[in-house]
């Protein structure tokens, strides 16, 4: 994989953007969405052997984020599960802000970065075939 893949998805009205590059063998990923794109979070995850089962392709990640902002969760998971299942070392930033978001509407939120990670892994796959 040499060009970026950007890729975008919607739930209900939560659009989220992501960009990834590959540096060497590893991927560099970026996750904005809503009113005010920023970084909020960085997580920086390695492939590793899983604890329960070493045939299996786990991943730990290291989070920064700043004060006061929520993507730190987001961050973690996303770059753990496109680490593992791609085994690759994988950075992830992102910052997603809607206004007065509902709380039940974070879940939806979720699910969008979650269905967008699936989409994300599968491109990546077809690319590096």
């Amino acid at each position: 994989m040499t060009d970026p893949i950007r890729i975008s998805h919607q739930k209900g009205p939560y659009r989220i953007e992501a960009q990834v590059l590959q540096v060497g063998e590893d991927l560099i990923l970026s996750i904005w969405g809503g009113t005010e794109p920023h970084v909020g979070a960085v997580a920086l995850a390695i492939p590793r052997p899983s604890l329960k089962d070493p045939a299996v392709t786990s991943s730990t990640a290291s989070v920064l984020a700043r004060t006061g902002h929520k993507e730190d969760e987001v961050v973690k998971k996303v770059s753990e599960r496109i680490s593992a299942a791609l085994n690759k070392v994988v950075t992830v930033a992102a910052g997603l802000h809607w206004d007065r978001i509902p709380d039940q509407d974070i879940e939806i939120v979720q699910l969008a970065c979650d269905e967008l990670v699936h989409k994300l892994i599968h491109q990546i796959q077809r690319r590096e075939k």
